[in-house]
């Protein structure tokens, strides 16, 4: 009766933050190339992530900086993974959706999003992954008088596929074809 004409406010569903990921797999050019492709791309400043160890069939050693991230939040966010749903054709596998409610996916060249080719720096493929919260999620994280998050609040993989559907009337495939 309660939930006829109303809707909780509390279980609205927002972007916490969209998480940019661009991985070369050997420091040196291509990585200083790849963080200014991000750069470009987001406006801010990309983080630099390391190796955790040693892979001599993959050429890398511990601690040799391999990828480049950044972590975008607020509208700048929504704006970047509207462009990234276009790439992809708003269409997703269920699985790239995790079991908390976050889904990721990748594209294969960055310039598909709207950035100019340029000779110099190449073409790069990036991770898109994305973070789903809702309001109230911060009792859980705070400092003072944390709490716990319950079960019926937390966000799962079918409210994030809702949420996908809704916002972006995206299409949500069962499993990947061969």
């Amino acid at each position: 009766m309660a939930s006829e004409g109303k809707k909780n406010p509390m279980k609205d569903i927002k972007v916490d933050k969209l998480i940019l990921n661009c991985c070369v797999g050997e420091s040196g050019d291509r990585l200083t190339r790849a963080a200014r492709v991000l750069e470009q791309l987001t406006g801010q400043q990309p983080v630099y992530s390391k190796a955790r160890y040693t892979l001599r069939s993959f050429g890398i050693r511990r601690n040799e900086k391999i990828s480049v991230h950044v972590t975008v939040r607020g509208e700048k966010a929504l704006e970047i993974l509207e462009r990234g749903l276009k790439v992809k054709e708003y269409e997703l596998f269920s699985q790239n959706f995790s079991e908390t409610g976050n889904f990721g996916f990748g594209i294969s060249e960055h310039i598909d999003l709207g950035i100019k080719y340029d000779p110099t720096t190449g073409i790069y493929g990036m991770d898109f992954f994305i973070c789903l919260t809702r309001p109230g999620a911060r009792v859980a994280r705070r400092k003072v008088r944390q709490g716990r998050v319950g079960f019926s609040h937390k966000i799962k993989k079918e409210d994030a596929i809702q949420w996908f559907q809704d916002k972006f009337e995206g299409i949500v495939l069962s499993k990947a074809e061969e």
